[in-house]
């Protein structure tokens, strides 16, 4: 076959250094921007934080909402609330200030004390275990979830930490025992009633009814909720009054032991990119204080360009073009940012008035088609972007939801319809409580058709057991 050259025409996207900062910067979260230009400001000669009230050049704020920012367009008009308007002024700050200074910005922050596995690391340490053991035990903390159990096989576990620790699972189990004996009671169980009888044993062994109770967390404790009191006496042979104390005490017990020590690490928090409220009936979107960094070019370093040597000018010019590439994708990201969270309070006002139940269908496409950008530029400007409104701390994504047709030709968001399943198990009768089908019948009924399996697979995502589970008697 003969070779030959022939020219062809095609187009391909290019991503060049400031598209890809900009990609980058959008898909941030707050607090993962401020560290970002922290770390730009300290190796970046040319850049400095701005002060307040200084004149800068230039702007770094340009584009984004000021303090007291107009209605964008779209805003939705609703009735007037005397309690949202009354603390207007604390919904308007914007801008932000270096890490450490009080600049009034709303941050959402856990308590400081120590994470569940880094207490029980502490008792490890603390503890006469062998180093092999001190192994073992790491891997075990590790994998204790923030409710204090380890779901996970032990066999599963050995398995996975062969190339590390090469155990057996009849080497781990010793090591799990005594992790059990630490502080928090019940941590480390496998199961609701090892983690009831973990925390039984620990209580004195003149407790009233802790032998029956001890029978009752090892064995018949999910069938409890069906069997009920007299179904307990009947199967332990013990008389009603005594089965009733014992599940009294088990009632005391605490299932989650572990959460009280299930704060994040001190330093993680949730920081709002935006704030919504709601001023003169309109709904009002602005950059939440900390969300957009305030940095600037040094005036002096630009003028030393003029008169340093060409060595030094071009490694200056270098960092003034990396300079002004940060400060335009700042701009750009809170552009973004700002139209798609005022795309969203528009479509979703009735949520953000009457909550969960009032969530429209919505979806990245259609916000993307809306605001015409691409589906991915969407789905990085909400990711792990979180608002502030009168309704709390919300993330972004909660304002999605898929929908399902109605029978009057509109359409029911699966949000709306698991806060109405949720409503209905709530008021239920728990002798006899709705079943799957029932709770289907009953949304068609109002005018919502959903299937059977969509309802089993909505209250498996709300975590509501089923309807045989939920059974109560006595």
């Amino acid at each position: 076959m003969k070779q030959r050259l022939s020219p062809a025409t095609q187009q391909h996207l290019v991503l060049t250094p400031q598209l890809r900062q900009a990609i980058r910067l959008l898909q941030l979260s707050a607090a993962e921007l401020e560290a970002e230009v922290a770390e730009a400001v300290a190796s970046n000669p040319l850049l400095d934080w701005q002060d307040d009230g200084a004149l800068v050049d230039p702007p770094v704020t340009a584009g984004a909402v000021p303090a007291s920012p107009e209605p964008a367009s779209g805003d939705i008009e609703t009735a007037p609330d005397e309690h949202w308007e009354t603390d207007t002024e604390e919904w308007q700050a914007s801008g932000s200030a270096p890490a450490g200074r009080d600049d009034g910005s709303e941050v959402e922050q856990p308590d400081t004390e120590e994470s569940l596995q880094d207490h029980l690391l502490w008792q490890l340490h603390l503890g006469h275990f062998s180093p092999r053991d001190t192994r073992i035990g790491i891997a075990l903390i590790d994998a204790i979830d923030d409710d204090g159990y380890l779901r996970e096989d032990l066999a599963t576990l050995a398995a996975s930490l062969r190339a590390d620790i090469d155990a057996t699972p009849a080497e781990m189990l010793p090591v799990l025992h005594r992790i059990q004996q630490f502080d928090p009671v019940g941590v480390g169980a496998r199961d609701l009633g090892e983690c009831l009888c973990l925390q039984l044993q620990a209580l004195p062994a003149d407790t009233p009814a802790r032998a029956l109770a001890l029978s009752i967390a090892a064995g018949p404790l999910p069938q409890l909720p069906k069997l009920g009191i007299d179904g307990v006496s009947a199967l332990l042979g013990c008389p009603p009054a005594a089965a009733e104390a014992a599940v009294q005490l088990l009632r005391t017990l605490d299932p989650r032991p572990g959460a009280q020590h299930g704060a994040l690490p001190a330093g993680s928090y949730i920081r709002p990119d935006c704030v919504v409220w709601r001023q003169q009936g309109l709904w009002q979107v602005a950059l939440a204080g900390g969300a957009l960094p305030r940095v600037t070019i040094q005036r002096d370093y630009q003028q030393m360009i003029r008169h340093a040597s060409s060595c030094d000018a071009d490694y200056l010019r270098g960092h003034l073009q990396e300079a002004r590439w940060l400060l335009k994708g700042l701009e750009a990201r809170a552009d973004t940012l700002l139209r798609v969270v005022r795309c969203l309070v528009r479509e979703q006002a009735a949520f953000l008035e009457f909550g969960p139940q009032a969530l429209r269908p919505l979806t990245l496409r259609s916000v993307a088609a809306d605001l015409g950008l691409h589906e991915s530029t969407v789905s990085r400007a909400i990711a792990r972007k979180y608002v502030r409104t009168p309704r709390g701390t919300l993330a972004l994504r909660d304002f999605f939801a898929s929908g399902i047709g109605t029978d009057d030709g509109g359409s029911a968001s699966s949000t709306a319809i698991q806060n109405r399943i949720r409503q209905l198990v709530a008021g239920e009768n728990p002798r006899k409580p709705l079943s799957d089908a029932r709770l289907a019948d009953t949304l068609k009924a109002e005018g919502v058709p959903v299937a059977r399996r969509t309802v089993a697979k909505y209250r498996e995502a709300l975590q509501i057991p089923a309807s045989h589970e939920r059974m109560r008697i006595g």
